[in-house]
């Protein structure tokens, strides 16, 4: 039997908090090969089986006395914190939560061979030794933009996949904007019948949307991968669609033109009049009573055409709405400039070194999500030639995806008021999943490391390193990523 490439302990990411390895404890996987867990982690001991099934054809059952132990409850106050230990007899897997196991797993299974086969052809040999990990942010995110192109539930779920590898946490969906609306909402059904039917999407050409069933059943799916769905609507700008669908919320009740282009700032709710209040606590109310997770986000950006007054009255009505059924709301920055209920959460996303209005929220005690553009936008390019994305914040290479740091990103925003990071990828000039794949990865890689590793812990050459290892498991997984020249990958 061949033997395989063993990896080292530490070659994961985003690399772990404390890694010792051991090479006398190295673990050879042989027929028999077993898992046993305790009831409540039945779930994620049957991902972790169903990792070790592909990645050595071996049938690998849920088994009391297996050599791959599962371990829940007394480990760690941090829900996501676990313990790898890896001996010549087998494998343990500590943790005080189920998510904090399926982290462990996400670990160990960038230690497995990253293709699979039928049967055990060559031997497969984890590295002996111990993880003992656990997230610097709790919340680590990404960002799909439907609005502008639509993705269909199971282009959504395949993306979930991919990004759980990393420990990312959240999947903010940007599900309304100028070009389309993509949730059917009770008693409006021109949102989704008008703005999200054929035509729709920047140059026409991102037409869909989500019935509330499909909806449930994606939260459902994110759920059991430990992704919290982040569902935004987009208000008081952006609101084309709506008002293609519904002319009554324009100011002067007259229709307007549905738009396919991408530019913004153009559209508003009007702040004096009841029935944009109706509209929009209709719509809140719906998207909370889908969305199990803790939070809600309204988006606020952009808002060029609301006069400032008109802004601030918008958003004193709407806010409390968020709270009232029962989420926190989540706003980009410029939401920071009216008086926010104590548990908003502003989202930084520009390029400028400074931004008064966050700072001040978080004097206050607001946390702040940190999507700085110039960083983290997966919609720049790479580079001048990239055939996809803009440039407006400046090309985004890989190592300018990594090299930056959130508790140092804005004066006034430090450690304590970091809530996470999280990169966007809006889909202006997205087509096609694997449009979404060449964006997002490699860099999504390095954002994920930069919201999970300790700062001091974190090094370029080494994830350019580890980041290399990586591209024949994308390869196998048939992710289309980019092949970055910063980076040296395998031929």
């Amino acid at each position: 039997m061949r033997a395989l490439t063993m990896r080292q302990l530490g070659d994961v990411i985003p690399l772990p908090v404390s890694v010792r390895p051991d090479p006398s404890g190295n673990f050879r996987i042989e027929p028999g090969l077993a898992v046993s867990t305790v009831p409540a982690a039945a779930g994620v001991a049957e991902q972790l089986a169903e990792l070790l099934r592909h990645a050595t054809g071996l049938p690998v059952p849920l088994a009391d006395g297996g050599s791959v132990r599962i371990l829940l409850g007394g480990y760690d106050k941090n829900p996501e914190a676990y313990r790898l230990e890896i001996t010549a007899d087998g494998v343990t897997l500590s943790a005080s939560a189920n998510r904090g196991l399926f982290a462990g797993i996400q670990t160990l299974r960038q230690l497995l061979p990253p293709t699979g086969g039928a049967g055990l052809t060559a031997e497969v040999v984890l590295p002996g030794g111990t993880i003992e990990d656990a997230p610097r942010f709790g919340y680590r995110g990404t960002m799909l933009d439907l609005a502008r192109h639509f993705f269909r539930p199971d282009e959504i779920k395949s993306y979930l996949d991919a990004i759980v590898q990393f420990k990312i946490n959240h999947l903010h969906l940007h599900l309304t904007d100028d070009q389309g609306w993509r949730l059917e909402i009770p008693g409006w059904p021109r949102l989704t019948a008008i703005s999200g039917g054929p035509g729709t999407g920047c140059d026409g050409e991102g037409p869909g949307f989500f019935t509330a069933d499909e909806y449930r059943d994606l939260v459902a799916y994110a759920e059991r991968l430990f992704v919290t769905i982040v569902p935004e609507i987009d208000l008081p700008g952006h609101v084309n669609a709506v008002q293609v669908a519904y002319p009554e919320l324009t100011r002067d009740g007259m229709p307007v033109g549905p738009r396919t282009d991408a530019e913004v700032g153009y559209s508003s709710l009007v702040a004096g009049k009841e029935e944009t209040y109706a509209f929009v606590e209709d719509v809140l109310r719906e998207v909370a009573a889908l969305t199990p997770g803790p939070y809600l986000h309204i988006g606020g950006d952009e808002a060029f055409s609301t006069p400032p007054e008109d802004y601030r009255t918008f958003l004193e009505r709407v806010l409390p709405m968020v709270g009232r059924y029962g989420k926190r709301v989540i706003g980009w920055h410029e939401m920071a400039a009216v008086e926010l209920p104590a548990d908003a959460i502003a989202q930084y996303w520009r390029i400028e070194p400074a931004e008064d209005g966050v700072a001040r929220a978080a004097a206050r005690g607001h946390q702040v999500i940190m999507s700085p553009a110039d960083r983290v936008y997966l919609d720049m390019k790479y580079e001048k030639s990239t055939r996809l994305g803009l440039d407006w914040a400046g090309l985004v290479g890989v190592e300018r995806s990594y090299d930056w740091d959130p508790a140092d990103r804005l004066p006034g925003v430090g450690e304590e008021s970091v809530l996470g990071v999280e990169a966007p990828l809006w889909s202006e000039t997205l087509r096609s999943m694997a449009d979404v794949q060449y964006m997002a990865f490699p860099r999504l890689a390095a954002v994920a490391e930069v919201g999970w590793t300790p700062r001091a812990a974190r090094d370029w050459p080494s994830f350019r390193r580890r980041l290399g290892e990586f591209g024949p498991r994308w390869a196998a997984q048939g992710i289309n990523f980019y092949r970055s020249p910063e980076i040296d990958w395998p031929e």
